[in-house]
C-alpha cells in the first residue's frame, strides 16, 4: 500500500508553494479575509484580458444553469471567449478527477463542493484566491467579499492539515450557492389527512408509516438518498447523525480516530435504516437527490429530508406536478435534544480555480464576475438558486419576494443556519470514507451481511481506522 503521511511539514510546504504559484496570477498580497479593492467600481477594465478563452467544467444543476444564461453577456462585457461542459453529478466528480490529475491546465475553472478541497487543495489541484481578491488591479470595487455570510466562505478555506477544523488557511473556492438539510413535505397531502408536521425522530418515523401508498401504489412516506456512494452520506443522514451526537473522527495522540462504533452512532443509524425500511422507496438504493427530490414532486413522496434547495427546485411554477404544495421545516429532533441541539450540516456549490491553468487571470474575472452581487441577485431570484451566499441578497426585498413565497422555506433556513457548519471532520480520504459508509448503510438496509447495526458501525470504525491510519496530524 502506498505511502500517504500528510505531515505539518508537508503541509506547510504546500502551501508555501501554492502561494508562491499565485503570484503569477496576482502581484499583491494582502489581508486573507478581506478584500481590499480601491477606486471606484466603474473604472475597472473588464477587458483586460479580452482575447483569452478558458474552459469552464460544470456539474449539471440550477446553479450551473443560471451562470450558462449569462456566459454570453460575460463574454460580451470582457472580450474571454468560455467554453464550457455540463456534466450530470453521477459521473461529474469522476470526470473532473481525471482532467485534473493530468496537469494539463483544462479546466481553469470548475464547480466543486466544499469537502473537495480536502482532497483537491492537498492534491495541488486548486489555486488559492486571496491574493486576486485583494488585489484592487484585479478585483472590482464592488465585489464586497465582507458581503458573503461567513458561513458560505469559511469552510472554503483550510489550513491543509487532517483533523483542523475548516476557516483557517487559504481560500480555495468561492461559493455560487449553499445548501442546509431539512424536512421539506407536501402541505396539501398533510391537510387532506390531518396530518401534523413531525417534530420529534418518533414522529417523523410514525408519520412517514403512515403515509404508505398515500397517493396509490407505489407512493410512500419519506425519501432520502441511498446509493452506493459518498453523496448518500453527508445531506439528512449527516445533519440528524450530528444532531443526534455523533462525531465521524476524533484527533487522539496525532492520529485520527473514527468514533462511528459511538453510542450516538449506532443509534442514529439503526433509527435511518428502520425509517428507509419502513417508510421509505422501493427503489431507494437507486436514489440521488434528482430521485428523490423528484418523486416530491410527482406526489410519490410524501416527505423529503434532503437539500434545502432540492425541495424548492419541485415547487417553483411549472417546477413540478406539485409545485405549490411544498412546504419546510426543521431537522426532527431525537429524544431528549432541543432546538440548541439541532445542526445542520453544510454542502456548498462552489467556483475554484485550477493550479495547472494558463489563463490565470481571465479565470479570476470568470469566477469574480459569478460570484458578484449584482449575479447572485439574478441567481437567487430569476435564476432559480435560492440559497444566496451573499447578505445583501438575503436582504433584499426581490429575493423575499421570490423565495420568500416557499411556505416557511426561508424561516427554516434561519433557524437551522444557527448552528450550520459543515460536520465532518477534514480529511484528504474522506471519500474514500464517506463511500465506505454508504456501502455498510447500504447492506444493512438491503442484506443480513451484519448481525446487528453495532456489529456493522463496529466493523466500520475499523475500515476507517485503516484508511486513514498513515495520515500524521496535529492537535
Amino acid at each position: 500500500m502506498k505511502k500517504r503521511v500528510i505531515s505539518v511539514l508537508l503541509c506547510a510546504v504546500m502551501v508555501g508553494s501554492m502561494l508562491a504559484g499565485c503570484g503569477k496570477g496576482s502581484d499583491s498580497g494582502g489581508d486573507d479575509d478581506k478584500a481590499k479593492s480601491s477606486g471606484k467600481a466603474e473604472d475597472f477594465d473588464w477587458k483586460n484580458y479580452e482575447g483569452t478563452t478558458i474552459n469552464v467544467m460544470f456539474n449539471e444543476h440550477n446553479y450551473s444553469k443560471a451562470v450558462i444564461s449569462k456566459i454570453e453577456e460575460f463574454e460580451d462585457l470582457t472580450g474571454i471567449t468560455v467554453e464550457y461542459s455540463s456534466t450530470p453529478e453521477s459521473n461529474y466528480f469522476d470526470k473532473l478527477n481525471t482532467s485534473l490529475s493530468s496537469r494539463s491546465g483544462t479546466p481553469d475553472v470548475y464547480m466543486t463542493g466544499a469537502y473537495q478541497v480536502w482532497e483537491y487543495a492537498s492534491a495541488g489541484y486548486m489555486e488559492p484566491l486571496e491574493d486576486y481578491i485583494n488585489d484592487a488591479s484585479k478585483t472590482a470595487a464592488d465585489y464586497n467579499y465582507d458581503d458573503f455570510i461567513s458561513a458560505t466562505v469559511e469552510p472554503l478555506k483550510w489550513d491543509l492539515v487532517p483533523g483542523h477544523a475548516v476557516g483557517e488557511g487559504s481560500q480555495w473556492a468561492l461559493p455560487m450557492g449553499w445548501e442546509l438539510n431539512n424536512l421539506a413535505y407536501n402541505k396539501k397531502v398533510f391537510e387532506e389527512k390531518g396530518i401534523t408536521v413531525p417534530t420529534t425522530t418518533d414522529e417523523l418515523l410514525e408519520t412517514a408509516k403512515s403515509l404508505d401508498e398515500f397517493n396509490g401504489s407505489g407512493s410512500y412516506g419519506i425519501a432520502v438518498r441511498g446509493t452506493r456512494e459518498w453523496a448518500t452520506i453527508h445531506p439528512g443522514y449527516m445533519s440528524l447523525f450530528a444532531t443526534w451526537g455523533g462525531k465521524d473522527f476524533a484527533i487522539e495522540d496525532g492520529k485520527l480516530v473514527c468514533q462511528l462504533d459511538s453510542k450516538e452512532a449506532i443509534e442514529m443509524t439503526d433509527y435511518w435504516v428502520k425509517l428507509i425500511k419502513e417508510a421509505g422507496a422501493p427503489q431507494w438504493s437507486n436514489y440521488t437527490w434528482y430521485e428523490a427530490s423528484s418523486d416530491l414532486g410527482a406526489g410519490k413522496a410524501a416527505m423529503l429530508f434532503d437539500a434545502t434547495s432540492a425541495g424548492y427546485f419541485q415547487n417553483y411554477e411549472g417546477a413540478s406536478d406539485q409545485s405549490g404544495n411544498i412546504a419546510w421545516s426543521t431537522i426532527p429532533l431525537p429524544e431528549g435534544k432541543t432546538e440548541e441541539d439541532m445542526k445542520a450540516n453544510v454542502w456548498i456549490w462552489s467556483l475554484a480555480m485550477n493550479a495547472d491553468s494558463k489563463n490565470k487571470d481571465a479565470a479570476w474575472y470568470f469566477i469574480q464576475y459569478f460570484t458578484s452581487p449584482d449575479y447572485m441577485l439574478y441567481a437567487g431570484t430569476d435564476g432559480a438558486s435560492p440559497d444566496t451566499p451573499r447578505t445583501s441578497v438575503m436582504e433584499s426585498d426581490e429575493y423575499k419576494a421570490i423565495v420568500g413565497k416557499a411556505d416557511n422555506y426561508l424561516e427554516s433556513i434561519d433557524v437551522l443556519s444557527e448552528n450550520a457548519t459543515i460536520q465532518f471532520t477534514p480529511q484528504p480520504y474522506f471519500f474514500e470514507c464517506t463511500t465506505k459508509w454508504a456501502e455498510v448503510l447500504q447492506d444493512l438496509v438491503l442484506t443480513d451481511k451484519y448481525s446487528s447495526t453495532e456489529d456493522a458501525m463496529k466493523q466500520l470504525k475499523k475500515d476507517l481506522d485503516a484508511i486513514v491510519s498513515d495520515l500524521e496530524v496535529s492537535e
